[in-house]
């Protein structure tokens, strides 16, 4: 934990360059809000402080992520993806602790979990917590990267911390294994060619150039994470919520796209994934049946799907039965 001020200013100029080189893609609702997002006290009025957490999240039990993907014919999944809904458990740890703080003082406080416009890697810098990658995520010398954050914003001043120096030096291994070179820059990323925001985001087709790059990925990225030399040190998660659900660290593709959509309910209930509905979860893995290096049965798959009612996931389907003929 740590404390930080409402300042962003430096922040907001990078934002508002950022939004204005249309590097957010589909995401509306980053423009939407504009300068919002680095203004706390607009955000919620009286705002002189944000409490900012971090709570590690990579599973104890997975399988090696490396084998994962290295395996043409299983799934990749997102580390943060295969346990509990991160926002649910974040958010109850917060607002327990929100209770404790307005049990012993005056004051008003709100909390979030990635639930509304909050520069978060930039108030948990503030707050020493760890400094931004160069792949824009907030690391740490103890815990690396495998984390994830929260707010509290409140109406007291409390003492504030000093924010950590940035220890990535000259490397540059995130931009470099980027699969799709969605790092555009030191610092700068380019949400359009993001994995996990092709998979998670972007509710359309994908762009077909960028299909192949893909892999096996069927819902978000970690490639920038598990090249970082700092992610040496950070350490599994004690926490029972965030340990793999369903086999999803190690599943077949074709296991996944057999499921129908009374399956992806039941099996996603409580889940992040849930969140991208049904028609996306089958348009993400017929992408990366397109990829797969099984023909027979990746073509097999994904005839199952080819007359289905959604023109997306016909399309994708059409893409990926191409790739292996």
């Amino acid at each position: 934990m740590g404390i930080s001020d409402t300042h962003l200013g430096a922040a907001e100029a990078h934002l508002l360059q950022w939004l204005a080189e249309g590097h957010h893609g589909t995401m509306d609702y980053m423009a939407k809000h504009g300068s919002k997002r680095a203004r706390p006290a607009e955000l919620v009025p009286g705002t002189m402080r944000v409490i900012s957490v971090r709570m590690n999240y990579y599973p104890e039990n997975a399988k090696d992520t490396e084998e994962v993907l290295a395996d043409g014919k299983s799934a990749f999944i997102s580390r943060y993806a295969l346990g509990r809904d991160y926002h649910k458990v974040l958010r109850n740890r917060l607002e327990n602790l929100a209770q404790k703080i307005r049990a012993e003082t005056e004051c008003q406080c709100r909390v979030f979990t990635d639930s509304a416009p909050v520069m978060e890697v930039e108030l948990a810098q503030k707050a020493r917590l760890g400094w931004r990658g160069k792949h824009t995520l907030l690391l740490s010398r103890e815990q690396g990267s495998w984390f994830f954050l929260g707010e509290i914003f409140i109406d007291l001043p409390l003492p504030v911390d000093n924010p950590q120096d940035n220890h990535c030096g000259s490397c540059s291994a995130c931009i470099d294994i980027c699969p799709t070179q969605a790092i555009v820059a030191p610092y700068k990323l380019d949400a359009r060619r993001c994995i996990s925001y092709l998979t998670i985001e972007l509710k359309g087709s994908i762009p077909i150039e960028l299909r192949p790059l893909i892999g096996n990925r069927i819902y978000g990225c970690d490639d920038c994470q598990l090249v970082c030399p700092w992610n040496k040190f950070a350490k599994k998660t004690l926490e029972p919520d965030f340990g793999v659900r369903n086999g999803l660290d190690d599943v077949a593709l074709t296991e996944l796209f057999a499921w129908d959509e009374a399956t992806f309910h039941a099996k996603f209930a409580g889940s992040a994934i849930h969140r991208i509905g049904y028609e996306q979860w089958l348009r993400n893995i017929a992408v990366c049946l397109g990829n797969s290096p099984d023909s027979s049965d990746s073509v097999a798959a994904l005839q199952l799907h080819a007359n289905h009612p959604s023109e997306l996931l016909r399309e994708h389907v059409g893409w990926a039965i191409h790739q292996h003929s």
